[in-house]
This record gives C-alpha cells, sequence and structure tokens, in this order.
C-alpha cells in the first residue's frame, strides 16, 4: 500500500535527505587510496549523530553498520572493512539517516584517486540514467515508464541492467511500496499520485546484468567481476512533477565539480 506524504512530511523528508546529502559531501573528501571503508563508515555515523539524527542502515535487518560500501565489483550492500581503497577503485557509498520520524536515503559512486576511462564513462552514464528515470516520476505516468527510461537509456550504450534489486517507496519506513525497478515497460505497473515519495537508484553493470551473493548473506557483486556503478536520489511528487529532496551538491562543491544537473527538479533554488 502506497503511503502518500503532505507536504509538511515531505519537508521533514527533505531534511533527513539533506543530512544524507551532507554526509556523502564530507566522505567526498575522505575517499582517497589508503583509507578504508571501515574508518569512512566510523566518520559517517558520526557526522549523521551530530546533525540529530540516527544511521538508517544501523542494525536494518540487521545490518551491521551505517554505510553499505561497495567497491569495484561490489553493487551494493558491501560491509565495511579494514582492506585499503587504491588508485583506480570506485566506490558506492549508500548511506541513510532518521529524523523527525522519517527516512533519508541516496547513494553516490565515488573515484578513488585517476580512473581508467571505461569506468569513467560507466559512472557518467549511470548517473545519467538516474535523471532520465526522474523525469518520467510525474502525476499519470506509472512504474514502469521510469525503469523503462532507465533501461533504455543504459542498455542502448551497452551495459547491464541489474533486475533483482530495486529502488522503492520511502518513508517512515527506509522501504516502502512501491518498488521501482530499473528496468520495465511503459505504461505499466503502479500509477504516480501527488504526494508519493520514492528512491530512485540505477545499478548498472559494466558487463553482465548477472549477480551473485558472497557468503556474509549481503555483499552483491557483478557475476562476470566487472565494475558496478549506483546514484540515488530521494524523489516526491509535488505539483505534479518530481522534486528531488536530496543533493549531489555538497559533492561536487567538495570536489570542485560544477553541475546544474538538478536545477530542473527544484521548484526553489537550493541553498547550501
Amino acid at each position: 500500500m502506497i503511503k502518500i506524504k503532505t507536504l509538511e512530511e515531505i519537508e521533514l523528508m527533505r531534511e533527513s535527505a539533506l543530512i544524507v546529502s551532507k554526509t556523502l559531501g564530507m566522505l567526498a573528501s575522505e575517499v582517497k587510496p589508503g583509507v578504508t571503508t571501515l574508518q569512512l563508515d566510523g566518520m559517517a555515523e558520526t557526522f549523521i549523530r551530530d546533525h540529530g539524527a540516527v544511521p538508517g542502515f544501523l542494525g536494518l535487518y540487521d545490518f551491521p553498520n551505517s554505510l553499505c560500501m561497495s567497491p569495484n565489483a561490489q553493487v551494493v550492500h558491501g560491509i565495511p572493512n579494514n582492506t585499503p581503497l587504491v588508485e583506480g577503485d570506485i566506490i558506492s557509498i549508500d548511506c541513510g539517516a532518521f529524523k523527525n520520524g522519517f527516512h533519508g536515503d541516496h547513494a553516490y559512486t565515488f573515484e578513488v584517486g585517476e580512473v581508467d576511462a571505461e569506468t569513467k564513462k560507466l559512472l557518467q552514464v549511470t548517473k545519467e540514467s538516474l535523471y532520465v528515470g526522474i523525469r518520467e516520476f510525474k502525476v499519470g505516468n506509472r512504474v514502469g515508464d521510469v525503469g523503462y527510461a532507465i533501461q533504455q537509456y543504459t542498455e542502448s550504450q551497452g551495459y547491464g541492467v541489474v533486475r533483482e534489486l530495486v529502488g522503492h517507496g520511502l518513508g517512515r519506513e527506509m522501504h516502502e511500496d512501491p518498488e521501482m525497478p530499473n528496468y520495465g515497460k511503459r505504461g505499466r505497473g503502479k500509477k504516480f499520485v501527488e504526494g508519493m515519495v520514492v528512491a530512485i537508484e540505477p545499478m548498472i553493470n559494466l558487463g553482465t546484468r548477472r549477480i551473485k551473493q558472497l557468503k556474509d548473506g549481503w555483499t552483491i557483486l557483478t557475476a562476470d567481476n566487472k565494475p558496478s556503478a549506483h546514484f540515488e536520489h530521494d524523489v516526491a511528487i509535488i505539483d505534479g512533477k518530481p522534486e528531488i529532496l536530496s543533493t549531489f551538491a555538497y559533492v561536487y562543491e567538495a570536489l570542485g565539480i560544477e553541475s546544474d544537473e538538478e536545477a530542473e527538479f527544484r521548484q526553489k533554488a537550493l541553498v547550501l
């Protein structure tokens, strides 16, 4: 059952989402060769708590940490550990924060030092596909419209779209209806209405779409061990159109990147 949010609830969700955004922005300056994912996890937990929230992932379904940290061929749900990142790695950081009764949940895939051109393009196309999907999240469209748009954009460039893992509704629970696959057919699935809030999160592989799971019960990898990218935003429908509640602006500020990619999805300018 889809849980519709009031404008007041959406603003509370924006606050939770922006705590995640700020956490990712803080981490952007720390992702470098030699740092361990466990060190980054500790920084994130402290930062989230210092901002009056609690880590949304810690203990969720018994997950042991505050961040899902998934390098290279890991798609999602990687457990932080003491292995240092090295030059040329990529690392998906998926983060959640819970405040005022609502969850924020979004992700960014970072480059560690200099990354090869093939992997860099995978990250670029995956991030672009996120916005391609967000454009379809509007009143009158359906779940399949978002999935179709993401699938067509990424598969047309030769990438594999993970089927077993999907985006989701978001609110007082981390995972609510509807599920938001990154593949699908136009006009299929649940219809979008005013006040819906979802997490849209393309998980796109350089090679095969097929995946495997480690014995830890969490970590998902590509079946061919080629890299995977993951980007995620929290999005609400306000006045019939998609409104991004999260932002990559803090990441871009830390990395010295200029971008206006989110501008079309904001009814009022973001103040950093």
